[in-house]
């Protein structure tokens, strides 16, 4: 006979363990959609924090183009500023806090620190930090307003711009662009070429054929009928280098002579001496309007100054300008008011304008009402150092066709290391027996955005030049 056995509590034991385990694995569930949900909120925070930074730069960009100069939020005190941050609907999210680090001296690039802090958790914070900056006229390693034609042995480390033509038989390591589509080139006969063009190896078709791309010249390309540029600004940027000379740097009247050599040391000290005659070459002569060998004969010397820290200089007369920097940003201005083009100065190079440092801490800015010459018995191998503007003239060196000019009429190497600007069309080479041979013209980068002191810029409105998350 069979005999059924129970054994009590069995089941009980097994429901027991079974509902433990469910229990732990549904306390892990929770704990576990509890951390994700943690995890999503903060995580949608972090993502609110970093919104709110970018509101912070956003509204300094808005706040710098309707009061370029404020770097201080319109408060007149010392920041950081906070602003409340608000949704599109009115809610209080969080705040926004500024830092903003004005322009060093001879620079115009604007630091902005941005922290975005959420009002739902005071632990979560994102920083930003922008650098804001207004190009200047140094953007280019040439820009010019008249036509203009660079010979087979020049070398361009540059963007080059014209408002008129460009005849290009050397080498442009960076873009050249024109403001016009097509000119008559009045170096040779024919029909109107491309504004941008070459005649080097074989001549450019003839518009409108299409413009090939010729990277044996044009290494970076070449751009016609872009916006022109304002050299007439200049008038007023070289009245505002007057007038800061006047009150924080150093402005000289009249020679009543022909003029001032400046020797600049890199002790820091600028040298001033007046002009009282320049030399002459018999026989030597030329055609050209303001025609002269532009070289000096006898001077003395009227001060000795420490090169202010303002950097501005002012000149109402013609300049001779040489020597080397260390550590010093300045611009040398020459000119006279009011402006009369039968009385306009100008600014001569003979010898080297040299930095000591490539890094941007050396800028030498000089602009001259009229031209920048390059003398007669300039150096066989001259360097300059500097961003060059010529607002009515041209830069150059006068032709010196007659052998009675003797053999300084023609020189070895010029090498320039900033930029250059003329309003005329420039000439430093003309033969094989008449200027320089050889031709260097490398453009300073960190003349962009750190300019010489009032040096020209191109517009009156903050780019942004970088963009960090630092936090």
């Amino acid at each position: 006979m069979n005999t059924l056995r129970y054994h009590y509590g069995q089941l009980s034991l097994e429901l027991l363990i079974f509902s433990a385990v469910t229990v732990i694995l549904m306390g892990g569930f929770v704990l576990w959609a509890g951390s994700f949900l943690n995890l999503s909120v903060r995580d949608f925070n972090k993502n609110l924090a970093f919104s709110i930074a970018e509101g912070g730069i956003e509204y300094y960009r808005w706040h710098l183009a309707h009061a370029s100069g404020d770097y201080q939020d319109g408060t007149g005190s010392a920041g950081p500023y906070v602003h409340n941050y608000y949704s599109k609907d009115g809610d209080f999210l969080g705040t926004f806090s500024l830092e903003i680090t004005p322009p060093s001296t001879g620079s115009n690039i604007v630091r902005v620190k941005s922290t975005g802090r959420v009002a739902a958790d005071s632990s979560i914070e994102k920083i930003i930090e922008v650098r804001f900056a207004i190009p200047s006229f140094a953007k280019y390693a040439w820009v010019l307003d008249s036509d203009v034609t660079f010979g087979s042995t020049a070398k361009v480390f540059g963007a080059i711009h014209s408002n008129a033509g460009i005849h290009f038989d050397g080498t442009a390591y960076n873009v050249i662009t024109s403001a016009l589509t097509s000119y008559d080139d009045t170096d040779h006969s024919g029909g109107n070429e491309w504004a941008v063009h070459t005649h080097r190896s074989s001549t450019d078709p003839l518009p409108p054929t299409a413009m090939p791309s010729r990277p044996d010249v044009f290494m970076a390309g070449r751009e016609v009928g872009v916006p022109a540029l304002d050299f007439a600004q200049i008038t007023q940027d070289l009245a505002t280098i007057r007038d800061t000379a006047s009150s924080t740097g150093y402005y000289f009247p009249s020679s009543t002579a022909r003029g001032y050599d400046v020797v600049l040391a890199t002790s820091g000290i600028m040298s001033v001496y007046r002009v009282t005659a320049t030399t002459t070459v018999s026989s030597c002569t030329g055609s050209a309007s303001g025609w002269g060998t532009w070289s000096i004969q006898s001077e003395t010397l009227v001060a000795t100054r420490t090169i202010p820290v303002s950097g501005s200089i002012f000149f109402e007369d013609n300049i001779w300008v040489r020597g080397r920097i260390d550590g010093r940003r300045i611009t040398i201005g020459a000119g006279r008011f009011p402006d009369n083009a039968s009385t306009r100065a100008n600014v001569t190079i003979n010898s080297d304008i040299s930095y000591t440092n490539f890094d941007g801490s050396d800028a030498i800015g000089l602009i001259a009402q009229n031209n920048i010459n390059i003398g007669l018995s300039s150096e066989d191998d001259l360097r300059i150092d500097a961003a060059l503007i010529a607002q009515n003239g041209r830069f150059g060196r006068y032709s010196y066709s007659s052998s009675a000019c003797g053999s300084a009429r023609s020189r070895s190497q010029l090498t320039t290391y900033g930029m250059i600007a003329s309003a005329k069309r420039s000439g430093v080479y003309y033969s094989s027996t008449n200027g320089y041979q050889n031709r260097d013209y490398i453009y300073d980068t960190n003349l962009l955005y750190a300019p010489p002191p009032n040096f020209p810029l191109t517009t009156d409105q903050y780019i942004q030049v970088s963009w960090d998350e630092v936090k």
